[in-house]
C-alpha cells in the first residue's frame, strides 16, 4: 500500500493505480517495478505538509494496487482504461503509478482533457518505434489523438520528425533551462492532465529509468511544476521509474505524487 492511502475506495477523493507496464522499454528495461518501488520508498515521508498545512492520511487516498500488466499493449491499455474511467465516473481522482510511459494512454483516454502536461526528456512525439506504434516513444503522439494541445516540460531530445511534429501550433515544448519561468497560462475553463515521466529529471537525481538523458530538470523544478499544474488538473501519473538505482527516481516520484495530492486537495 502507498503509504498513507488509508481511504476505502467508496469514500475515496484519490486512488493510487500500480501500472507495472514494461513491454517497449528501451535501454534499461525494469518499469515492471515501477509501482513498487514507489510503494515502498515513501515510507520515509512524514504525513505532515507544512506548505499546505494538511495531513496525507486526512486527504482520502485509496490504493486500489496494482493492474497486472500482460504482453499484449493494446489490449492491456484497454482494460486499464476502463478501470480508470471507473475512477472518474466515481468522482475519483486517479494516480497512476508506472510501468512505461505507455500507461499514459490510458489514463488520457479515460480523463478526455483539453490539455495535456508532461515533464519528459522526450518529445514522444514518434508514430512509432521500431515499427511499434504503441511504444513507450509514442506516448505524447497518442495523447494529442485526444487533446487539443500537448505542453512539455524539459525536453532535450528527439528525432527531426519529432521536431517537426513538435513545431506545429498544438504542441509547446518548453527547454530544461527554461522551466523555472515557466507558468500555466491555458484558459480556467479547460481541463488538465498532468503526466510525469521521471526521466525529465536529470539522470544525477534519478538514475532508476530508461532512457537517461543529462542536463535535465532538478527535483525542486518538478515539484514547483507540479503544484501549479495540480489545481487545474483532473488525473495524473508519474511513470518510468525501474530498479536500476538505490530507490532516487522511485523517492522521487512517490515524493511528487504527495505534492500533486496537497497541492490539488489545497484548491478544492
Amino acid at each position: 500500500m502507498f503509504p498513507g492511502a488509508i481511504a476505502d475506495r467508496e469514500t475515496a477523493d484519490y486512488a493510487v493505480l500500480g501500472a507495472p507496464l514494461d513491454v517497449s522499454t528501451t535501454f534499461q528495461p525494469g518499469t515492471r517495478f515501477g509501482p513498487e518501488r514507489v510503494r515502498r520508498f515513501a515510507h520515509t515521508f512524514d504525513d505532515y505538509d507544512h506548505h499546505t498545512d494538511q495531513f496525507f492520511t486526512e486527504l482520502a487516498v485509496h490504493d486500489a494496487g496494482d493492474e497486472r500488466a500482460w504482453d499484449d499493449a493494446e489490449e492491456y491499455l484497454t482494460f486499464l482504461e476502463g478501470t480508470l474511467s471507473d475512477l472518474h465516473a466515481a468522482g475519483t481522482v486517479p494516480l497512476l503509478v508506472g510501468g512505461e510511459h505507455t500507461v499514459s494512454v490510458a489514463g488520457v483516454r479515460a480523463a478526455d482533457p483539453d490539455v495535456f502536461v508532461c515533464l519528459d526528456a522526450h518529445l514522444d512525439l514518434r508514430a512509432e518505434y521500431d515499427g511499434n506504434p504503441l511504444s513507450h516513444a509514442t506516448a505524447t503522439r497518442h495523447a494529442l489523438e485526444v487533446a487539443d494541445e500537448a505542453i512539455v516540460l524539459g525536453a532535450r531530445t528527439g528525432s527531426p520528425e519529432e521536431w517537426e511534429r513538435a513545431s506545429e501550433a498544438d504542441v509547446t515544448v518548453v527547454a530544461p533551462e527554461d522551466v523555472a519561468a515557466w507558468a500555466p497560462d491555458f484558459d480556467s475553463d479547460r481541463e488538465v492532465y498532468l503526466s510525469v515521466d521521471i526521466d525529465g529529471a536529470d539522470p544525477g537525481f534519478a538514475p532508476g529509468t530508461g532512457t537517461m538523458e543529462p542536463f535535465g530538470l532538478t527535483p525542486r523544478e518538478m515539484r514547483d511544476v507540479v503544484r501549479a499544474v495540480a489545481p487545474r488538473a483532473t488525473a495524473f501519473d508519474v511513470v518510468e521509474v525501474n530498479d536500476r538505482d538505490d530507490g532516487q527516481a522511485a523517492s522521487l516520484a512517490g515524493k511528487l505524487l504527495r505534492e500533486f495530492v496537497y497541492h490539488h486537495a489545497a484548491s478544492r
